[in-house]
């Protein structure tokens, strides 16, 4: 077994899983290690919106208990995590980045949060996140965003920036995420994480609360292929309570992950999601990871997706459309904030709405909800959202053309480092772009993952690299990412998250 860290903190979790199995430490230290950590730093990084101390502590004593009693436990038993605030969570608040959730205690959990619990893996907390999930920074977050820990005026990416600064700031080994148009993919590149959107189907999305239901998918986020891999064999697998879950075994993701072997395999590098727009030093390292891949034994071709020049404008339609449908539950009556309007002596139920949702929504979920409500709108759900819809379509075929020709495809997973924080506030159209190449898998529903590719020139921070696969291949994804992760680590001379300035590693953080 490789020596565990003095710091626990800077385990991987599969370091730690092996740890744990052999009682060379107890869950409740390595819970209480982490716990430490979060009081330490987090409020520098406000990666989490809730901090749940004493059942996490509850949780891995009674996996200590278990393991002392001989119980056959799961791999990952004892090791910690954290949850996007999206997943509801039986007695922990969960708001979703929103007021209007504020101070909401589910009454059940999530099927992901159930799989973790009965995995015995302890939930250290909520991670913070755009207002439901509408965002690329998480500066949409009702409670203030959170922070990159390359740089504490840079964005962690969105909308799952609480998870992946969590993981970059060594505040949990493990995090969930979700995945609408790049949210787990985009913000694993700004911070040198791991993170994969799975096949959707894949993970259940029961008690996920819904922002566009055919395009949503939770995955796993860690610091390691092998991490986020393990951790996708515990969240994955077919629940009858949802309905779009796929009736199939979890694929071979471990496995694929602990093999590491992409000789003979065919890489396509797409030919549309590049170029004009990618910052020089993001493209720099995609090229340098793809000379990579070819050093391994695999075999690199260009392909074209034509259609992928469409996914932006068609996902901006389709999203804002189904959010509109989704969020009319919150309407004052049935759970979370309700707001009486002033001056009003008896409101009827649409003025409490009105005033609920105007003192409860952020501008930017007010936006997609305006979009999507005119483009569903008598007159204009044929010139919008349906053509949005045959868009999404070419897409899925430009992918199944792809496919023909090689094993998995490439690209970068977002076209620039982490921007400052406020520099793209106030311009909804830069702040898409920054999902102009992870936008297609969710269009299309096949599965992807970043990883990171080194550190641009110019600023020396995080750039990420995109792999894609089929629907129902994800383990390519673990065999490709494993692979080339190996390699990088070799070349820059460890792990990529290890070379963070400043506030970036565990042991800086602690003297700031």
């Amino acid at each position: 077994m490789t020596d565990l860290p003095t710091d626990l903190t800077r385990a991987t979790a599969a370091e730690l899983a092996d740890a744990l199995a052999t009682k060379t430490i107890s869950a409740v230290e390595v819970t209480q290690a982490h716990l430490d950590r979060i009081a330490e730093v987090d409020g520098q990084v406000h990666s989490y919106l809730h901090v749940d101390t004493d059942g996490a502590l509850a949780q891995a004593r009674a996996v200590d208990e278990r393991r002392q009693a001989g119980e056959s436990l799961g791999a990952l038993a004892g090791v910690p995590i954290a949850v996007k605030d999206v997943m509801t969570t039986k007695g922990v608040p969960t708001t979703c980045g929103s007021r209007i959730l504020e101070g909401w205690i589910p009454p059940y959990d999530a099927t992901v949060v159930t799989k973790l619990r009965e995995a015995g893996l302890p939930i250290l907390g909520k991670t913070n996140m755009d207002e439901f999930a509408m965002g690329s920074s998480t500066e949409h977050s009702a409670y203030g965003p959170s922070r990159n820990p390359w740089d504490l005026d840079r964005i962690p990416g969105g909308s799952g920036g609480g998870s992946s600064s969590v993981l970059a700031s060594f505040q949990a080994p493990l995090a969930t995420g979700t995945d609408t148009g790049g949210s787990i993919r985009q913000p694993a590149a700004v911070t040198a994480t791991v993170g994969t959107k799975p096949t959707y189907g894949g993970v259940s999305r029961y008690g996920l609360v819904a922002l566009a239901s055919s395009l949503d998918q939770a995955g796993p986020c860690g610091r390691t292929v092998l991490d986020t891999a393990l951790l996708h064999a515990v969240m994955g697998g077919h629940d009858p309570m949802d309905s779009t879950s796929i009736d199939a075994p979890v694929p071979a993701v471990v496995e694929a992950a602990r093999s590491a072997d992409v000789r003979g395999m065919r890489i396509g590098v797409v030919k549309e999601l590049g170029g004009e727009g990618y910052q020089p030093g993001v493209r720099a390292r995609f090229d340098e990871s793809v000379a990579v891949l070819e050093e391994l034994g695999a075999e690199v071709v260009e392909v074209s997706c034509p259609n992928f020049d469409y996914a932006l404008a068609a996902y901006y339609l389709i999203l804002p459309s189904e959010a509109s449908s989704n969020l009319a539950k919150f309407d004052a009556m049935r759970y979370g904030l309700r707001v009486l309007p002033e001056g009003v002596d008896a409101p009827s139920a649409e003025q409490v709405m009105a005033a609920t949702r105007d003192a409860g929504f952020g501008d930017e979920v007010k936006r997609r909800i305006i979009l999507g409500t005119y483009a569903l709108s008598s007159g204009y759900y044929d010139a919008y959202y349906g053509s949005a819809q045959k868009v999404r379509t070419l897409i899925a075929q430009d992918f199944a053309n792809a496919y023909e020709k090689v094993d998995v495809l490439v690209s970068p997973t977002a076209p620039t480092t982490a921007f400052k924080l406020g520099d793209k506030l106030e311009d909804p159209m830069a702040m898409y772009l920054n999902d102009i190449a992870t936008i297609p898998a969710n269009l299309a529903g096949v599965p992807g993952m970043s990883i990171p590719s080194g550190l641009a020139d110019e600023d020396g921070l995080p750039a990420g690299i995109q792999i894609l696969a089929p629907a129902m291949k994800d383990e390519r994804l673990y065999a490709v990412g494993a692979a080339l992760e190996a390699a990088l680590v070799d070349r820059w001379g460890g792990p990529i998250l290890d070379r963070a300035p400043a506030l970036g590693g565990a042991a800086a953080m602690k003297g700031a």
